[in-house]
């Protein structure tokens, strides 16, 4: 069902930090900051050759980051997306599996302008799983 990886997101406490650092000294390809209000982050990509890398940060007062990172101050890794070729297929299948899809269970746009999903990590090893259909 799944794809190849999409991204791994990395909830940063400094912007500005996390993109010097990976520009200036990794010499990575790093995007504009993108402001995200449905998710409640900015987001930032970073292209490698083989996936993307995205930072997010909070953006808002009720940002689901900002709990990430008042339990982990220095950042780290929030969650790890596939790709698949159809979510709906995806979800149903899932869901009749048992795994816990999160909020809604609609997707919603997510920051490449195509629907995400969210899956609970206690399903998952402990890893927030998104889906992206591509």
């Amino acid at each position: 069902m799944i794809g190849k990886l999409n991204h791994v997101a990395i909830a940063v406490p400094d912007l500005n930090a996390a993109v010097a650092l990976y520009r200036d000294t990794l010499g990575a390809d790093v995007g504009a900051p993108q402001d995200e209000p449905d998710h409640g982050v900015t987001v930032v990509f970073v292209t490698l050759p083989n996936t993307k890398i995205e930072f997010l940060y909070p953006l808002g007062e009720n940002s689901p980051i900002t709990g990430f990172l008042e339990k982990n101050p220095a950042g780290g890794i929030h969650h790890i997306c596939y790709e698949v070729d159809d979510i709906i297929v995806a979800r149903d299948k899932l869901k009749a599996d048992g795994a816990r899809v999160l909020g809604t269970g609609e997707p919603k746009i997510g920051a490449h302008g195509k629907p995400v999903l969210f899956l609970h990590p206690k399903d998952f090893t402990g890893t927030l799983v998104e889906l992206e259909q591509v």
